[in-house]
């Protein structure tokens, strides 16, 4: 979508977006997020790392998928912000491609003989990954196997979490903050909001009733897991659009974008809250 834009309407991650925008391409976001995480608990460590707090992740190799990948982005900043982390130290080592380049790009050392960072993280070659798509969740390359984990779950690697409580620190963590991270941003060509103009508040419209017609069928979320769980920290609703009740979070993601060297400075979405009811 960023290279060619290929598409009229498309999922794209966030961080991503933000770039695009910086870098001038013809995207326009509404404030639809179709999926929602918390953090805290995507750092694993090797097994013979010694790694007991986040701060002793300084001057260490951590694998990412790739550097702006919107994961790493959420979770660099939560070990920065809450934990005084330095991650100027830190080399990270990336087995992707990022879309768009960073604009200023830390230390990225890349995977260059065909492992895969559950592989490297297993073999204590990293000292610590981040986890899922962001990571070590697949047994193979960024294009093969995707959704298989097997590497990343093997019972020998003996691998273990920086955050032995990641719940009880995600739910401290929006107490204080108000965010919640989101993925998943829906994008339109430009082009065609210029042609008309009223076509993201209908898309928005849509997407609202789709939702409300989903939740009406399961009320629960019983259907959406993690979702379902993380009701118990942000309360009914888990994945909430609009711009009002996800101001804390679009105001932070930028800033850290910025502050990781991915963006030259704090861009903003694009939307007027006005044009977007809370849904």
């Amino acid at each position: 979508m960023v290279r060619e834009l290929a598409f009229d309407i498309c999922e794209l991650a966030p961080v991503t977006y933000l770039m695009a925008r910086a870098a001038g391409l013809p995207l326009t976001a509404i404030p639809v997020f179709l999926d929602r995480r918390f953090h805290h608990g995507d750092v694993s460590c090797a097994a013979n790392s010694g790694i007991a707090t986040p701060g002793q992740l300084e001057h260490r190799r951590v694998g990412v998928r790739a550097y702006s990948v919107s994961t790493g982005v959420w979770g660099r900043g939560l070990l920065a912000h809450e934990h005084g982390t330095d991650l100027s130290t830190i080399t990270w080592v990336v087995d992707d491609e990022d879309h768009l380049p960073p604009a200023r790009p830390p230390r990225i050392e890349h995977v260059r003989d065909g492992s895969t960072l559950a592989a490297l993280l297993n073999n204590g070659r990293i000292d610590a990954a981040f986890g899922g798509n962001a990571g070590t969740g697949r047994a193979g390359t960024p294009r093969t196997d995707w959704a298989r984990g097997a590497a990343a779950n093997d019972p020998n690697a003996r691998v273990y979490p920086l955050f032995a409580d990641p719940d009880a620190l995600a739910n401290a963590s929006y107490r204080a903050s108000g965010i919640y991270p989101l993925h998943g941003v829906v994008v339109l060509r430009s082009e065609l909001v210029h042609r008309d103009p009223e076509l993201p508040s209908r898309l928005y419209a849509a997407l609202r009733a789709s939702k409300r017609a989903a939740v009406a069928a399961d009320p629960d979320w019983r259907a959406i897991p993690h979702l379902e769980r993380q009701r118990t920290i942000v309360g009914p609703d888990p994945l909430p659009y609009g711009v009002e009740p996800n101001a804390p979070t679009l105001a932070t993601l930028p800033r850290w974008a910025t502050e990781q060297g991915l963006l030259t400075e704090s861009v903003g979405w694009g939307f007027a809250p006005g044009d977007y009811p809370v849904a």
